[in-house]
């Protein structure tokens, strides 16, 4: 069995002597990544724009317009895991075009849909492929850069997810304003597929030239791959994530969290006999046993958690309470997006010296804007100014998330063997997937129930308090970890 995969990609398993570290081209690599991840983010923060319109163009029901968002977030998250161990194994390179052109395809699908049912089924595979190209990304990140020059690229990366939430939302409403209700949409999904294109342009000519990978020499086949250990692990995911992606399921859906948890014991289990036998695992569970990545991905999933619904609340808030329109909404995140972004490539170049440090000093800058966006709330219900300066507390936001999550995965991934690379990558990813519809769907509950008795103000005060306390649980971890660091030997860097 064989795939093609970049030449330096497949170095360390086909024998090669050559360093890809100090290969030029490694920053063309990183740029085909940053245009593709640019395309999926602003894929997903058009698509919150687009659902009035999509409602009315193919006369859609709550529940279509539901599956629109979590159909995608579930083909994500299911086969993140998997998709990165395979790229471990047969090489990232190609998985990672394979999964823009899915992506790609699937834009143009859903831009020609006929009706609700064809969209979601089009978000679904958009899902695949943006859960097939992500964790390559991550994997060849890691495997192309080391030291500083690693926390420069995430530095880049995390610059790239800033402008692409900021220019994301500002776009959709253009397009839906140029295209109108019928149009307008179905433009938002097609914007995707020129950026898709140049994507897979760029990667076949710089990406250098493709070679046959030899498989492991622990299994063969299907078996290194362990598709007994995916099934599970993607199972458990999708009864993890369901009950709060599917908020109309009623009571009952909820029994499906027990079975994910159980699912996810039996995983374990597989994946332990699997190394037993001498074969290669899914995962490698002794990575559990780092303390860098298991308080990483810990603070990674609990940050996501709570922020992530911030700006779900800041649009149900000044559009709901406060009769603004959605191009309005978006542009309350603005400068938040683009502080992130220039945060983010500030902090790429200071994790190394600073580590730790520059994480906790973005989760007090976020409880900071948190704590200055509730004062905001208080003074503009009380008449004494006015709602748009929540652009301004919210920046403080935009700031902490630009030093949190870049520097985060830098630190997070330094100690992870390069052979579990991607799928070490994509546990992580996954672990945010979770945190984001664990808290969207617990924050929200908890404003809706609010509101049912109150104001929206109390209800956003109420909200904006619930995702500060969540933060402060990710501090606490960050603390954990820095005083983990401080007591062990500081980690060979040809290792991360």
């Amino acid at each position: 069995m064989s795939l093609v995969s970049s030449k330096t990609d497949a170095n360390t398993s086909a024998g090669f002597d050559t360093d890809p570290t100090m290969d030029p081209v490694r920053w063309r690599i990183l740029a085909v990544l940053l245009v593709t991840i640019f395309m999926t983010l602003v894929s997903v923060s058009i698509v919150n724009v687009a659902l009035p319109s999509i409602r009315v163009g193919l006369d859609a029901s709550e529940a279509d317009l539901q599956w629109v968002l979590s159909g995608y977030a579930l083909t994500f998250g299911v086969i993140l895991v998997a998709a990165g161990r395979a790229g471990d194994i047969m090489g990232r390179g190609g998985l990672f075009l394979i999964g823009v052109a899915i992506f790609t395809i699937a834009s143009v699908t859903a831009g020609m849909a006929p009706n609700a049912d064809w969209l979601n089924a089009a978000r679904f595979v958009q899902g695949i492929g943006s859960g097939l190209l992500n964790p390559q990304g991550l994997g060849m990140i890691q495997h192309y850069f080391r030291g500083d020059a690693r926390g420069r690229a995430f530095g880049y990366f995390g610059t790239t997810v800033g402008l692409s939430v900021a220019i994301g939302p500002v776009l959709g409403g253009l397009l839906i304003e140029l295209g109108g209700t019928d149009i307008g949409w179905r433009l938002t999904f097609l914007v995707n597929v020129p950026i898709g294109v140049l994507a897979i342009v760029l990667g076949l000519l710089w990406f250098p030239r493709p070679l046959i990978v030899r498989l492991p020499r622990t299994g063969s086949g299907l078996r290194s791959l362990d598709p007994v250990g995916a099934l599970l692990l993607g199972l458990a995911v999708l009864a993890i994530l369901f009950p709060f992606v599917e908020s109309g399921g009623g009571a009952a859906i909820w029994l499906l969290l027990p079975f994910g948890l159980l699912l996810v014991g039996l995983w374990i289990a597989w994946e332990r006999r699997y190394t037993r036998l001498g074969l290669s695992p899914m995962v490698d569970l002794k990575i559990f046993s780092t303390r860098s990545y298991t308080n990483g991905i810990s603070i990674m999933a609990l940050y996501f958690m709570g922020v992530t619904s911030v700006w779900v609340l800041v649009a149900l808030y000044v559009q709901e309470g406060d009769g603004k329109t959605a191009l309005q909404s978006a542009a309350f995140g603005i400068p938040a997006a683009l502080l992130s972004a220039y945060a983010a490539h500030w902090a790429g170049k200071r994790v190394a010296r600073l580590g730790r440090k520059l994480v906790i000093g973005g989760l007090l800058l976020a409880l900071f804007g948190l704590g200055l966006s509730i004062l905001v709330v208080i003074l503009f219900e009380a008449g004494h100014i006015g709602i748009w300066w929540l652009m301004g507390s919210l920046s403080f936001i935009g700031v902490a998330q630009g030093t949190v999550i870049s520097p985060n995965q830098t630190l997070t991934l330094a100690e992870v063997p390069l052979d579990y690379a991607g799928s070490s990558g994509a546990i992580m990813q996954t672990g945010q997937r979770i945190g984001t519809a664990v808290g969207i769907a617990m924050i929200t509950a908890a404003v809706f129930a609010t509101l049912a008795v109150s104001s929206w103000g109390t209800a956003m005060i109420a909200g904006l308090s619930l995702i500060a306390f969540v933060v402060v649980l990710a501090l606490l971890v960050a603390l954990k970890d820095l005083r983990d660091r401080r007591q062990q030997p500081a980690p060979d860097a040809d290792t991360a």
